[in-house]
């Protein structure tokens, strides 16, 4: 048995330096049929990159607004393909009075905040500095506990008794703070956010993740509800968020689906006339997003990989032709036909995996180069896409390789002796 793994062995090593020196031999040839599977794994190991680290950017940030919470409005707030329906398009906003419902009855709920947006564009200036595209929004004290990325590094958040009197003041993220006070402390200065003056009380740490402002930067500016309301007066969008008690979300949600449809009379035959999101189902929703391009990135690395197939079995029909005289003496001296199958087979899979090994290398520099152009992009390539990558180009050789193989170990020695 040792002798027989050693003449195996020493077999597979004699052909993969033949495949090899073959490749050598005609590099333009070689080169040209590579270059459907290089393109095809490039492809697939630079979308990969993408979404891979993509994914994990999405996933930290969603799960920084806290994994036990979720997010009441009136319209669908996850990821979603197409228009809305009619009756979405008739639903009526969710106001005060059903936060102050889902507050009084959700017993389940460690705290309960509530959201109030203008539904315009805002920006933010001081001075010659201005920011625009925050995410501007009216709330109560709460907010500081229910959201988890509500963390205040410098100053401090607001108090419910700053709420209720409307005091100008406001909570800026750590990049709109450095864009408008790029080299002093933002603590206690005036800002002008939309036409609106207000004073700096705190700053947010910027939340890990990509779901930021323009450029995923922090350009947060949260105000208390009441002086929102008193300065947006026409303002009527609403969100609530909810804070559930360690294992108790999906009772906290039912508990607060009930006060909603309560306050908005909701018949009992009727369907929410609301939505809500937790961390959970918009994971959920970006992965089905994930899956849908995944999809389509496989369709067009298989296409591809058939027409690098098509070429790798061409080129090897190809060498065969030419390496009659060479099978004939082969078989002459004691080849068996499987031996010569072998030969050509191993040729292929190497002309294969040379090409997937190039895609490789080429989709892991395109990962690279635009993660540093783009930094707010990530890009994360993982071994199983690259293990993958070669796997399927070398499979694809050995497919594509079977006719051309099968077919120099049927030629009939005599005859492939006399070729010419």
């Amino acid at each position: 048995m040792p002798l027989l793994r050693q003449v195996v062995h020493q077999s597979m090593t004699e052909n993969v330096r033949m495949a090899l020196d073959t490749l050598r031999t005609n590099k333009l040839r070689s080169a040209l049929t590579l270059l459907s599977i290089s393109v095809a794994v490039t492809t697939l190991i630079a979308v990969v990159a993408m979404l891979m680290g993509l994914d994990q950017s999405i996933q930290e940030s969603i799960q920084s607004y806290g994994t036990n919470t979720a997010f009441f409005s009136h319209l669908p707030s996850g990821p979603r393909f197409g228009r809305l329906s009619k009756e979405e398009r008739q639903r009526k906003p969710l106001d005060y009075d059903d936060f102050l419902a889902v507050r009084e009855f959700c017993k389940s709920c460690a705290n309960v905040t509530v959201s109030l947006f203008n539904g315009q564009l805002n920006w933010a200036r001081n001075k010659g500095e201005e920011v625009s595209g925050l995410d501007f929004r009216g709330t109560t004290a709460d907010f500081f506990s229910v959201y988890a990325n509500a963390v205040v590094t410098q100053g401090r958040g607001f108090t419910e008794s700053e709420n209720e009197h409307r005091v100008p003041i406001v909570v800026i993220g750590e990049d709109l703070a450095k864009g408008l006070f790029p080299n002093i402390n933002p603590i206690g200065k005036d800002i002008l956010i939309s036409g609106q003056h207000f004073e700096v009380l705190g700053v947010f740490q910027k939340p890990k993740g990509g779901l930021g402002g323009p450029d995923n930067s922090d350009t947060r500016a949260v105000v208390p509800y009441w002086t929102f309301r008193k300065m947006y007066p026409q303002a009527k969008e609403h969100g609530i968020r909810i804070e559930a008690f360690a294992g108790q979300l999906d009772v906290a949600i039912d508990q607060s689906r009930v006060a909603l449809r309560r306050t908005r009379k909701v018949a009992y035959d009727k369907p929410d006339d609301f939505d809500f999101q937790t961390s959970a189902s918009l994971i959920e929703s970006f992965h089905s997003i994930v899956g849908m391009v995944a999809l389509a990135v496989i369709v067009i690395a298989s296409v591809g990989l058939m027409i690098g197939g098509i070429g790798v079995m061409n080129i090897m029909l190809v060498s065969v032709t030419e390496r009659t005289r060479e099978i004939g003496i082969r078989k002459a001296i004691g080849a068996r036909r499987q031996d010569i199958i072998w030969q050509f087979l191993v040729e292929a899979m190497v002309l294969a995996a040379t090409g997937g090994l190039a895609g490789v290398g080429v989709g892991y520099a395109i990962s690279t180069t635009v993660h540093a152009l783009v930094p707010t992009l990530p890009t994360y390539v993982p071994l199983w896409a690259v293990v993958v990558g070669v796997s399927v180009a070398t499979s694809t050789g050995l497919f594509f390789g079977m006719y051309p193989a099968v077919k120099a170990a049927r030629l009939d020695p005599v005859v492939a002796l006399r070729w010419e």
